[in-house]
């Protein structure tokens, strides 16, 4: 007998083909979103999470209703028909029935809800995919002509783009299913095409296989085919980063509106609304604790889906050390052991070494070592505040007394990163403004007849600003034994950036093939300033924003002072007097201490500029590490309002 997870599967085929035109679309979407899941297998998730999910809430809904006390609801429809309307009786096991019936009417609601909603996941991925592989496909049309005018073959190509997946990112992957085809199924070339042009997501990647199907085919001329893409790219790609820049425009000032100024005017509305009746404290938490906080992550993360990551590349080049020589054989002689082992023993010690005498460099060169000491530091001072602190018996209270020490303990961790990280930022900004011109001059000379080695040579006397200095480390490796390709890759190690990485990759791909790279460099160095132009317009445009951020954010922690101070604490005085000298704070509005209520104003704000400054990084420089200054910065200004005026 089977067991339940082959039987259901066996009815889920069989559900797939009693109408195989049903999910023909769903099918499609996994295959062209990359998905690496059968459409069995993803019906079979989806029908299983689908009734988990119906199950849950239709749970939830039933407990809250056997829970909870549902308020007596009059109908007030006149009945004019004069009709005679049979009279319920409400007993114990009719409600019961309704509830019931109720969870199931949920259970159907959600569970179809989700159904839809995975049904429709897929799509959603595909068009995301298509947006990176539109992004990134002029970098990807460059390397495939820096390869073919080196006089490589077309599937050696496909091959070579296949393996710099973590350069050229997802239009890699589809030429990754060309070699795939070829390898594993049989598939000639143009068949492979073929079907990578029937499954991609992208409208221009489709085009530009069909047409360079007709120009193998035709025998045309491929490299000028490939030179006249690249440009036509080049120039889309300024159109699709205008289109994007607009689509961040209208997400910044969504969640301007109903994440910051939107919860501002919710928590007027219900202070008012405590001052006049009952305090409506659930309410205010949940706008505080739940709808800031999950609004922001959500825009965080949908921000992170549309846009191309901008700040590190993670490499699987394997650069060859200057002491592992191939041709070099290595020999222990007796004697030797003293001085091995002292190498050895300086080896272990030398980076200790290195971090003493530099300390600030080891965190300049990667922001996250920051984390190493920081953290440490705040627990061990928020362990600190809470053995320091005495018991109180009011709950309100400990968190008043330590919620300031828990700021300043994630201001520990927060600002020492966001400082080295804006100074790691600049420098990486230095160096990619200047690679644009570094290139140039490295085609000027190459064109002229001189190798690449001695042009690198040569530039070391240019001014590049801050890549002079990266330019003569290049040009040390190279005298020290490294070949130009080994001490460009170990360029693109220290830096760790895309543009640096595809200009890189660019040069050691063409320059292994032949040494007149001239126009090659050509073609990097404009791939290069367009990559430049970009990221500078899109800081330009969205620097409004931030500032627009940053003046909402001063606004909200003005509006909640004013409140704090003008309504609440006049309101505690007017009552403690009244009430015989009670202490202002424990003076209710309703049911709820005051003190409840300036805390939540305050944790408020707090959580505001957290997530507000992650989001203007996000946006203005396309970066969540680079919203920590934003929101250290934010985090400073609320704690000392509070602690210093409020």
């Amino acid at each position: 007998m089977l067991p339940a997870a082959a039987r259901f599967r066996r009815l889920v085929r069989w559900w797939v083909g009693r109408d195989p035109l049903r999910y023909r679309g769903l099918h499609e979407d996994l295959i062209a979103a990359n998905s690496g899941v059968t459409l069995d297998r993803y019906l079979l998730r989806t029908f299983l999470i689908s009734g988990l999910f119906g199950l849950f809430w239709a749970t939830l809904g039933f407990l809250a209703m056997h829970l909870a006390v549902l308020p007596q609801v009059r109908v007030r429809v006149y009945n004019v028909f004069a009709l005679r309307l049979p009279g319920f009786v409400q007993t114990d096991a009719m409600i019961d029935l309704l509830q019931v019936a109720a969870s199931a009417v949920i259970f159907v609601l959600t569970a179809y809800a989700a159904y839809v909603f995975f049904l429709r996941y897929p799509s959603i991925l595909k068009k995301n995919r298509a947006t990176r592989i539109n992004l990134l496909l002029h970098n990807a049309v460059s390397y495939m002509y820096a390869m073919r005018q080196g006089g490589a073959e077309m599937m050696g190509i496909f091959r070579a783009i296949s393996m710099n997946s973590a350069v050229y990112g997802e239009a890699a992957h589809e030429f990754r299913r060309v070699v795939r085809d070829t390898d594993y199924f049989g598939y000639d070339q143009i068949t492979a095409l073929r079907h990578l042009q029937e499954t991609t997501p992208s409208e221009k990647l489709r085009e530009f296989v069909q047409d360079l199907i007709s120009v193998v085919e035709s025998g045309g001329d491929v490299l000028g085919f490939l030179d006249a893409r690249v440009r036509i790219y080049q120039e889309d790609a300024r159109f699709e980063q205008k289109t994007f820049l607009s689509t961040l425009q209208l997400a910044a000032e969504a969640y301007v509106t109903l994440f910051v100024a939107g919860p501002l005017f919710i928590i007027i509305v219900m202070v008012v609304m405590g001052l006049m009746s009952g305090a409506p404290i659930l309410e205010l938490s949940i706008v505080i604790y739940l709808l800031i906080p999950v609004g922001s992550l959500f825009f965080i993360l949908a921000i992170d889906a549309i846009s191309i990551k901008t700040e590190t590349v993670e490499r699987y080049t394997e650069a060859r050390w200057l002491r592992e020589f191939a041709d070099v054989r290595v020999e222990e002689r007796t004697g030797d052991e003293q001085s091995s082992r002292q190498l050895e023993r300086y080896d272990r010690v030398r980076k200790i070494r290195a971090f003493v005498r530099h300390p600030l460099q080891a965190f300049l060169v990667e922001p996250n070592r920051t984390f190493y000491v920081t953290v440490p530091v705040a627990l061990g001072y928020v362990l600190l505040t809470v053995l320091a602190t005495p018991a109180y018996a009011d709950p309100e209270i400990l968190v008043d007394v330590l919620d300031d020490h828990m700021i300043v303990a994630l201001l520990i961790v927060l600002l020492p990163f966001g400082i080295v990280h804006l100074f790691w930022r600049r420098k990486v900004m230095g160096l990619e403004a200047a690679i644009p011109e570094f290139l140039n001059r490295l085609s000027g000379i190459n064109q002229v007849g001189l190798t690449l080695a001695q042009a690198i040579s040569i530039l070391v006397k240019a001014d590049l600003g801050v890549l002079t200095y990266e330019i003569r480390k290049v040009k040390r490796d190279i005298e020290w034994g490294a070949s130009v390709q080994e001490a460009l890759v170990r360029f693109e190690e220290r830096i760790r950036t895309p543009t640096i990485a595809r200009a890189v990759t660019l040069i050691t791909t063409a320059s292994r093939m032949t040494g007149s790279i001239g126009e090659v460099l050509n073609i990097a160095a404009r791939d290069a300033a367009i990559s430049e132009n970009l990221k500078r317009e899109r800081e330009a445009d969205m620097f409004i924003y931030t500032a627009i951020i940053y003046l909402v954010f001063i606004v909200f922690v003005f509006v909640v002072t004013i409140i704090d101070i003008q309504f609440l604490s006049v309101l505690a005085d007017v009552n403690a007097l009244s009430t015989g000298g009670t202490v202002a704070a424990a003076v209710p509005i309703g049911h709820t201490p005051i003190i409840t209520f300036e805390r939540l104003l305050y944790h408020g704000c707090l959580i505001q500029a957290l997530f507000s400054g992650l989001i203007a990084g996000q946006m203005g420089e396309a970066s969540i590490r680079a919203g920590v200054k934003h929101a250290a910065v934010m985090l400073i200004i609320a704690l000392v309002v509070f602690t210093v005026v409020v």
